[in-house]
Formats: structure tokens, C-alpha cells, sequence
């Protein structure tokens, strides 16, 4: 069974830092697309940031700027540098993958909190 582990939320005041981590594990012939997406209490689920297998990324206008998607497609694993951290920040960020196995899928992991607060 393939899933996904995220790691590196947490409470940070506004104005720091966060990098959050995201693993794929289990039968995967080809990772795709990898990215973020976070939700905000009464808010729908919004994109944050997307890198495609050779790079090109998408960013959520809120966090262009300040957050910074990579990832290390030998590892299996996808990133996100959060610099700047604002309150509007604050939501469960989910790690999202478009995994290849016999045909492609679209993979979530639980979520990770982040919350931005002094």
C-alpha cells in the first residue's frame, strides 16, 4: 500500500520558519506531480504549492514569495520551506502525490498542523 508520512508541523511564531517533509512509501513505479495543500477551519481545501516531475512548480498567490517547493524524487520525498509565517498561515497541510503504479492515482497523507501564533 502506498502512503505518505508527513512530517515538520508544528507552532511557530509569525515571522519564522517551518520546512514540512512528506515520504512516499510502498509499490510506486513513478512519482508524478507532488505538492501541498493546506485547510484553514471553515475554509475548503486550497492548493499551496506543486512541482512536477521535472520541476516547474505552481504556487498559491498568498505564498508566493515566502514558501518554497522542492523535492528529491530518489527519496521519494517532497518539501516545503515556509518562510515569513503569517497567522493566515495556520491550517492542516496535507502532502498530495500523483503516483503511478499500474495507472495514476492521487495519494493524501493525514495532515500536519501548522499553526502560526505568538
Amino acid at each position: 500500500q502506498v502512503q505518505l508520512v508527513e512530517s515538520g508541523g508544528g507552532l511557530v511564531q509569525p515571522g519564522g520558519s517551518l520546512r514540512l517533509s512528506c515520504a512516499a512509501s510502498g509499490s510506486i513505479f513513478r512519482l508524478n506531480a507532488m505538492g501541498w495543500y493546506r485547510q484553514a477551519p471553515g475554509n475548503q481545501r486550497e492548493l499551496v504549492a506543486i512541482i512536477t516531475e521535472d520541476g516547474s512548480t505552481n504556487y498559491a498567490d498568498s505564498v508566493k514569495g515566502r514558501f518554497t517547493v522542492s523535492r528529491d524524487t530518489a527519496k521519494r520525498t517532497v518539501y516545503l520551506q515556509m518562510n515569513s509565517l503569517k497567522p493566515e498561515d495556520t491550517a492542516v497541510y496535507y502532502c498530495y502525490a500523483d503516483i503511478t503504479i499500474v495507472a495514476n492515482d492521487d495519494y493524501w497523507g493525514p495532515g500536519t498542523q501548522v499553526t502560526v501564533s505568538s
